[in-house]
């Protein structure tokens, strides 16, 4: 059984971020920490069942260095992508830092599409022979991930379920504990199990079962008005209403969201993520 697990927002905003550069709007301008929003990702710490402490990123923001700095992140034990988007894989080149405290190289994890959109923008570091100096760059062990075939790293079982962002099909995931044989843990500690659903605009049906029986949710809510690739205020509230989590936590939000304002205004259960927020047995 893993101990300890803290699942850490590093990010909330959109792929402007907030405050976005040149505005000076309500939440721009805000005083309140909560509206100053880092490009979204997150990561996952604990003790796994053999004591060795592990760091698990969900995405490389580019905001990623700063987070790790923020959060005194020092040990990168994988990263697992969503998708190709540039605010969720733009800090990948941050890790090899990572690399040099670990003297390891490190896990990444991606379906197909995204896999070659790193191999392409990051060619210094998968076509390193290449390179015309030999620099310091990341070092990488790619793997494939594909809907339904989950993935278990030190005492986390990764379930990829399928989402939609507009026309993009993309990749959440469904998070347990598992124990030494593999099995999932029926009562694990907090905040798992966890779906981590960002960039959705849609759910398909094959997609409803695997998000049963949640603890932790957290779910894409990008602003008030209609968007072509992200949920609105109101279809994520609806869309948690479906899932039924015990507890629901919205990230990705622009400017347009004032948190003190909408968050006092959410049904039980449901809160506005912010950048800092941990979620563990304790929160």
């Amino acid at each position: 059984m893993i101990t300890r697990p803290a699942f850490i927002l590093l990010g909330t905003g959109t792929s402007a971020g907030i405050p976005v550069i040149g505005c000076d709007c309500r939440v721009c301008t805000s005083g309140d920490p909560r509206d100053a929003r880092l490009r979204t990702a997150a990561a996952i710490r604990y003790v796994d069942a053999a004591g060795h402490p592990r760091t698990i990123l969900i995405d490389a923001s580019p905001d990623l260095r700063q987070q790790a700095l923020r959060h005194r992140i020092d040990r990168c034990d994988a990263v697992i992508f969503t998708h190709n988007h540039v605010d969720h894989t733009f800090g990948l080149d941050e890790t090899r830092r990572f690399n040099a405290l670990m003297r390891s190289p490190i896990d990444i994890y991606a379906d197909p599409h995204t896999l070659e959109h790193l191999h392409r923008v990051y060619r210094h570091i998968f076509r390193k022979e290449q390179n015309v100096n030999d620099s310091f760059v990341a070092t990488l062990i790619p793997h494939v991930l594909d809907v339904g075939m989950a993935q278990t790293i030190h005492n986390l079982r990764f379930e990829p379920v399928r989402l939609l962002h507009g026309r993009l099909p993309v990749l959440g995931f469904r998070i347990d504990v598992v124990d030494g044989a593999g099995d999932v843990v029926p009562d694990p500690p907090a905040p798992f199990p966890l779906a981590y659903c960002t960039d959705v605009s849609a759910i398909p049906p094959e997609t409803w079962p695997r998000l049963a029986g949640l603890r932790t949710l957290v779910l894409d809510m990008l602003r008030y008005r209609s968007h072509p690739t992200h949920l609105t205020v109101d279809e994520a509230i609806g869309t948690a209403e479906q899932i039924a989590a015990t507890n629901t936590w919205f990230i990705h939000m622009t400017h347009e969201i004032l948190h003190a304002e909408l968050d006092a205004a959410l049904p039980p259960g449901m809160r506005l993520g912010h950048d800092g927020l941990v979620l563990s047995d304790e929160s």
